[in-house]
């Protein structure tokens, strides 16, 4: 018997060759009927006996391609129609907007043979692509996912590449960026006044030829501008860190090949998959210290950093000029720092004056910057520390569907988040809201999301934080505003990741979040109910003298340390060279008074002074810094030590929380180790291992055997892989981030799952109050 088969499949579905593998597997199968793109996801409907249609069914997921992800496959049996052939239709743009973006995706195997075959049409063609790989979140401007919706729409295709998108059996059938150098994206290599001095591979080999000779390219990519210079040139590095205002912060390196790789860092294979998927993310490598490499690397890359940031060409281009070079370049974003990357080629010209020497730009429009993601890996699974190219904007779900719902996220590291149905869409990293620039980006940022899915908010959610320009942002929408407790959202991100739900221990250390108590939370023991959290447990608080001047000096950490310790800035015995005198007597009146010298129970700050108490470090040059060298002092090896701690119970306390975990001891002892010269390597190890015990003790107190990590201290891999171990030798569960950052770029969806949890209570509230007026 004859039936029709109705399938509707949501997922990422568009963007990755699905119609045409199901026009290939439906001819096979001797099937009629139709495939298209619709604003849902692909609608299919073939016709065929009971049999066919389930060899159909039972074949799509088991045969989809690659990139391809299935996340519904709703179908139906109806009465057939009589098609008589198999077609793929005209996208349907009707109805609501769930269907999925695909991010970009780096260069397949089958393009990059192409480019280097002479004989090949698109030999040495940098902007190469097929339905496997190439540009798609930062290029798509609405659904459903079609050429007129893309930056390419201007681009007419030529009659051999129109041959191919129209050919089923051809691997760029349907592949809305194809393009070829006669009708495609070009090249040109400009000055500083955007003169043109190069067109096409002619420009791609100056700029080879001038990277070599030490001058600052900006090249424009897929996602937006990077400054190159040769990785090896370490003059040319120092002009780059001079104009970019980046003095010591770790610099991004891109690679021709994983054995040149090979030569400079420890790789294991997680992490050389990792450096060849499909998303090609920067990837953090320990340097090898075997032996000396064929080539050598500019000493001021990642200064005092035992870890490179590497990746491997992701697009034609980027393979096309590092063949050329032979050898790694620093590729970092193309801004000045706190500022987004440059997309436009104009705006680049004004932004990077002064910073670029040249520029390597092309015609083809970037919808949204997109910055290279980076990963590290953590416990044994990837961990993404900055969740952008080849992530964004694939969503998490949640277990049940929401009303149009925006979240804004926090200051630094920003993301936003928009809820459709069940699912969040997390968008590519935005950045530290500090500049007019940030703030545009973030902007754009909201309106490119929501506007792709053309779903206004009807409601959103903020941190709680009163002073951050995304609170101000969702505060003037004059729309039902959530706002959520920083640490709060940090664990409801984690569990929203590993579906978890309530009771459980969210442990949240980082280095600020505002508290409805006013002090600064950062150390936090939350035990996450139904409905919302109780603080059971925090980090002994203590004072910053001169605020937010002490997250970039971690010697007010310290001196705020001691004096809650003893009243004193200074340990008794210690030569003290962290301040000046006249600095001393300042710090110490802030203290005693308690002028500007706001409380806090944040764990970054007790890196930041346990670093300056050692000698470490006493002002950071970026964000973090001195937490990050404290972890590098480990060892391979170091050993199980730890220092006392006390875990104090706040038996008659009227607020909470219910428990100190006392620094006190920890520091006592930690100095005396100083003081007899005990190597700061072991210091930072019984430190970092005592973190871990507290966190156990904590677990212990609060007496749930689930135990969800997250917060900026998370990307701390001895620490985060140290807690892991310990909580689950003692029989509890710990989980933690993989997709979505553990820092601040996660607490966007931390904050659509809190609007999550409110709006489910209310509904179940009017529920029982209908249902007993109905029983009345």
């Amino acid at each position: 018997m004859t039936k029709r088969l109705r399938v509707h499949i949501q997922g990422v579905v568009q963007g990755v060759g699905f119609r045409p593998f199901i026009y290939r597997l439906a001819r096979e199968l001797q099937l009629s009927g139709w495939v298209q793109n619709a604003s849902r996801g692909v609608l299919i409907e073939v016709e065929g006996t009971m049999a066919a249609l389930g060899v159909f069914l039972a074949r799509i997921p088991q045969e989809k391609p690659a990139q391809a992800c299935l996340l519904s496959v709703e179908q139906v049996y109806l009465d057939p129609r009589g098609y008589q052939r198999f077609e793929i239709r005209e996208s349907d743009t009707a109805g609501p907007k769930t269907a999925l973006i695909l991010p970009d995706i780096a260069t397949c195997p089958q393009c990059l043979a192409e480019i280097n075959d002479p004989a090949n049409r698109r030999y040495r063609y940098p902007f190469t692509n097929c339905t496997h790989c190439g540009p798609r979140f930062s290029i798509i401007e609405a659904l459903p996912y079609d050429r007129p919706h893309t930056t390419m729409k201007n681009f007419q295709m030529c009659p051999a590449c129109r041959a191919e998108y129209e050919d089923p059996g051809d691997r760029r059938f349907h592949a809305q960026p194809n393009a070829c150098p006669e009708c495609g994206p070009r090249l040109s290599l400009w000055d500083g006044a955007g003169n043109t001095l190069a067109e096409y591979d002619t420009a791609l080999q100056a700029t080879a030829a001038a990277i070599q000779a030490g001058r600052i390219v900006a090249v424009k990519g897929l996602g937006g501008f990077h400054l190159m210079v040769d990785a090896a040139n370490s003059e040319a590095v120092a002009r780059l860190r001079n104009r970019k205002h980046r003095e010591e912060k770790p610099l991004a390196l891109m690679f021709p090949e994983l054995a040149q790789i090979d030569m400079v860092c420890r790789m294991t294979q997680a992490e050389k998959t990792l450096l060849t998927s499909p998303q090609a993310p920067i990837v953090l490598l320990r340097k090898s210290d075997n032996g000396t490499p064929a080539f050598q690397l500019a000493p001021n890359l990642a200064p005092g950093n035992p870890y490179l940031g590497v990746m491997l060409p992701y697009t034609p281009l980027h393979h096309l000029l590092l063949q050329a070079l032979g050898r790694p370049v620093v590729a970092t974003s193309g801004n000045i720092s706190d500022e987004p990357i440059c997309i436009d080629e104009q705006d680049a010209l004004r932004r990077l004056q002064g910073i670029a020497e040249l520029f390597l730009v092309h015609n083809r429009p970037i919808r949204r910057h997109v910055d290279d993601s980076i990963v590290r890996l953590m416990a044994g699974r990837e961990l993404l520390l900055r969740r952008a190219r080849g992530y964004a904007p694939l969503p998490v779900m949640l277990p049940d569907a929401l009303p149009p719902a925006l979240a804004v996220g926090a200051h630094l590291k920003n993301t936003i988040a928009a809820a459709v149905g069940k699912q969040v869409f997390i968008s590519q990293h935005i950045g530290d809201l500090e500049t007019e620039a940030a703030e545009a980006a973030f902007r754009e940022a909201i309106d490119s999301l929501t506007g792709l899915y053309e779903h206004p908010p009807a409601y959103l959610a903020a941190d709680q934080h009163p002073d951050y320009l995304s609170t101000h942002y969702a505060r003037e929408q004059g729309k039902p505003l959530l706002q959520v407790q920083h640490h709060y959202a940090h664990i409801l991100s984690c569990m929203a990741e590993n579906e978890l739900s309530p009771p459980l221990l969210g442990i949240s250390w980082d280095g600020t979040g505002y508290g409805p108590d006013h002090i600064i939370w950062g150390g936090e023991f939350l035990r996450i109910e139904e409905g919302g959290y109780h603080r059971a447990g925090c980090l002994r608080p203590f004072p910053l003298p001169g605020g937010d001047r002490a997250v970039r000096e971690p010697r007010r950490s310290a001196a705020g340390l001691l004096f809650e310790m003893s009243g004193e800035i200074l340990p008794e015995s210690a030569n003290d060279d962290t301040f000046r005198p006249p600095e001393r007597e300042i710090i110490l009146q802030m203290l005693r008074r308690g002028v500007n010298a706001p409380y806090t129970s944040s764990m970054g700050r007790l890196f930041d002074a346990v670093a300056s108490l050692i000698g470490l470090r006493q002002v950071n040059r970026f964000e973090g810094q001195a937490a990050m060298e404290l972890e590098f002092l480990i060892a391979d090896r170091p050993g199980d030590e730890f220092y006392p701690f006390q875990l104090q119970r706040r038996e008659n306390a009227e607020n909470p929380p219910d428990f100190y975990l006392d620094w006190a001891p920890l520091i006592r002892a930690l100095l005396i180790d100083r003081a007899v010269g005990v190597a700061r390597s072991l210091i930072s190890a019984k430190f970092h291992n005592t973190l871990a015990e507290m966190a156990l003790a904590a677990a212990r107190e609060a007496g749930l055997p689930r135990i969800a990590l997250s917060g900026g201290c998370f990307q701390n891999r001895y620490l985060t892989e140290r807690i892991i171990r310990r909580l689950a030798e003692e029989g509890f569960h710990p989980y933690w981030h993989q997709r979505v950052p553990p820092n601040d770029g996660g607490i966007a969806l931390g904050q659509i799952a809190a609007l999550a949890g409110v709006l489910k209570h209310h509904l179940e509230r009017l529920q029982q109050v209908v249902d007993g007026r109905m029983g009345g």
